[in-house]
């Protein structure tokens, strides 16, 4: 755990700078409010329970807030308000790789029933380590495979590249989400940080990991994008 907080540092960091780029960055969606709950009037949950596994790095796992205030347990929060009856399994491990998660994503997926939905975050250590991007494209490809096998819906919360790693490593990073999703029929949130990742006061002490309300603002921010995956109740 020592090793994820300290090396991960200077990712944020360079991720901060993505808007000095010499490429066009998107244009970042209207910033979300930092509140406790989402504003949007509260609907009485009804409907089919909606089953979704969450399956990413320390940012889904709760790392410094507890799995109780992370973004998953919030995400519930806010897709119970809309009047879904949501169920999110958090299979967040903190230091997870894309490598990582293809290996453990099978014994996952055994253990769950009637997945409606697996949002699926990685990326961001194979960042850290410096794995080339065509070793983590082929990690989302084999992990991608499985779930369509399955015949399980994804959400690909997408991650970006800082541009110290080269224009040509920026390049390949960044488009592999979008190519996967098209290739696979995967919704996808290009960046998923875009709100907070340039507000630290956001960001836990590590300079890494959002604060709670940092998280309340991201599961705010991504909900709609969620009820917009999920398949229709059967």
């Amino acid at each position: 755990m020592q090793f994820v907080r300290l090396s991960i540092i200077p990712l944020l960091i360079a991720l901060a700078a993505c808007g000095q780029s010499a490429d066009p960055a998107p244009q970042p969606r209207e910033t979300a409010p930092v509140a406790a709950n989402d504003d949007t009037p509260q609907i009485p949950v009804s409907g089919p329970e909606r089953r979704i596994l969450a399956f990413g790095d320390s940012l889904f796992a709760g790392y410094g807030v507890g799995t109780e205030n992370s973004y998953p347990a919030k995400l519930e929060t806010a897709l119970r308000a809309r009047g879904i009856d949501a169920r999110i399994v958090n299979a967040g491990v903190s230091g997870d790789t894309s490598g990582a998660g293809r290996q453990r994503l099978p014994f996952v997926l055994d253990k769950q029933q009637n997945i409606d939905l697996v949002i699926l975050e990685l990326g961001g250590n194979d960042l850290l380590r410096g794995i080339p991007p065509s070793e983590t494209r082929a990690n989302f490809e084999a992990m991608l495979s499985e779930l369509r096998d399955r015949g399980i819906p994804v959400l690909l919360m997408g991650m970006r590249a800082p541009p110290n790693y080269g224009p040509e490593f920026q390049r390949d990073f960044d488009a592999l989400y979008g190519d996967l999703a098209q290739e696979y029929g995967a919704d996808l949130i290009p960046f998923w940080l875009e709100t907070v990742y340039q507000r630290p006061e956001l960001f836990q002490n590590d300079r890494i990991h959002p604060t709670e309300e940092g998280l309340q603002v991201l599961a705010n921010d991504t909900v709609a994008e969620v009820v917009e995956a999920l398949p229709p109740a059967q």
